[in-house]
């Protein structure tokens, strides 16, 4: 008769999820994981595979939890460019909090540290940032259609000019101290859309 599992599978890569997050893929090693997740080594292979396995399961579960209030705040009726704004400058806001900041984003970790030699990894980090991108993009359409926005700019364009910057936010905000600094960057940003 097969043995029951004696934990619980989504806990467990959720809590990998974490410990991948705050140390990254390299730092992190299996006898790391088993400490971590408080399971043993020949369970931890039978369900979740090698350590990349589950590094890329975890990023898997961390891009379909994606800041999941953004489409919410862009989505709003009413004037566009406001809810744009208001995101670029949470996310500067959150770029200078401790815990973010330490953590910095899953996704731009990934793509810093895996994504060049790691082609699923790089797929994984694409799909997070069209997460980000599409409903910047959607919102800067309705913006233009609403006259928000002019119509000689492209709203694609402009979604991957903030993509990148808050991507960068997130970088600058992990090493960096000085919360000025990201917080100036994103107002210079925003200029951009006036």
């Amino acid at each position: 008769m097969a043995r029951t599992k004696e934990f619980d599978p989504d806990a467990a890569l959720q809590s990998a999820l974490e410990l991948f997050w705050r140390r990254g893929y390299e730092a992190t090693s299996m006898a790391d994981l088993v400490e971590h997740l408080g399971i043993g080594r020949a369970s931890l292979y039978a369900t979740f595979g090698n350590k990349r396995e589950l590094y890329l399961k975890a990023m898997d579960r961390y891009t379909q939890t994606l800041d999941p209030i953004l489409l919410d705040e862009l989505s709003q009726p009413g004037p566009v460019l406001p809810a744009v704004r208001a995101v670029v400058r949470r996310f500067a806001a959150e770029a200078s909090a401790d815990e973010v900041r330490l953590n910095g984003c899953f996704v731009t970790n990934t793509a810093a540290e895996l994504a060049p030699h790691d082609p699923a990894a790089a797929r994984r980090v694409e799909i997070g940032w069209d997460h980000l991108e599409t409903p910047l993009r959607a919102a800067l359409v309705r913006a233009q259609a609403q006259g928000e926005l002019s119509r000689v700019r492209d709203p694609l364009a402009l979604a991957r000019m903030l993509l990148v910057l808050l991507q960068g936010i997130r970088v600058v905000g992990k090493a960096s101290g000085d919360p000025a600094r990201v917080r100036d960057a994103a107002e210079q940003a925003l200029l951009l859309l006036d």
